[in-house]
């Protein structure tokens, strides 16, 4: 056989580095238009679970307030879930979701704990609140114009539970270790870690850090008062 024509035919028989750099390319746009949904559907999954884990807590909220005529405290530490308690009052009103008392999940989507304020009053157990205990946590949100604006009345609010969401900062993790901040603009997600927990902040999650109140993808559930009372009336435990 003619040596050239045995060379040209090994040649054509296999694929040039154009080739082989075309099909990678393809390979990988295609993989890459994969991720991007794969990710935004474990991060939707997240959002589901923490959703659902804090609704859990809330119920639960809900029922230990009818056995015991109270709201339990924050839990004593990252590690342990019962509430913080000496004889009648709490040692603190901010804190951690006391997940061992309330017998729930202590994690959220992201694998780290949930923040939980209850108004003192509430929370004492010497007596059992009335409709006319005072409450002194307020919800906040963002109007359309960036402007602070209420989500619920003023000092109107028993206990919240919040999740500090993907970012996490400020957050413990299961791991006990504290999230830093991610950046310098998230004014409300600082807002929900401050140590009276009275004042907090529920908002359309988002990216900006220049958007009104910064970047926030905090999550933050309350226990209405008038279900409370509801409730409480319902099983006799209110007159």
């Amino acid at each position: 056989m003619n040596p050239k024509l045995a060379r040209r035919r090994r040649t054509q028989s296999g694929f040039t580095l154009v080739e082989i750099a075309i099909v990678l390319l393809i390979v990988g746009l295609l993989i890459g238009g994969l991720i991007a949904p794969l990710s935004s559907q474990m991060e939707q999954r997240r959002v589901s679970d923490t959703r659902r884990v804090m609704d859990e807590a809330r119920e639960a909220l809900f029922g230990f307030a009818l056995r015991n005529g109270y709201l339990p405290c924050p839990a004593i530490s990252a590690s342990n879930g019962l509430e913080d308690r000496t004889n009648n009052s709490c040692n603190k009103r901010y804190g951690y979701l006391p997940w061992a008392t309330l017998g729930v999940g202590r994690l959220d989507g992201w694998n780290r704990l949930m923040g939980y304020s209850v108004t003192p009053e509430f929370a004492d157990s010497s007596a059992l609140f009335t409709l006319r205990s005072a409450r002194d946590i307020t919800i906040a949100t963002r109007a359309p114009n960036g402007q602070l604006t209420a989500a619920t009345g003023v000092n109107d609010i028993p206990a919240a539970i919040i999740s500090f969401g993907r970012n996490g900062y400020g957050a413990t993790s299961d791991q006990n270790t504290i999230v830093a901040d991610a950046g310098v603009g998230n004014i409300d997600e600082k807002t929900n870690l401050q140590s009276s927990g009275t004042a907090l902040i529920a908002r359309e999650p988002s990216d900006d850090q220049r958007a009104p109140g910064g970047a926030f993808d905090d999550m933050v559930i309350w226990i209405s008062p008038n279900i409370l009372y509801n409730r409480m009336v319902a099983a006799q435990r209110l007159p």
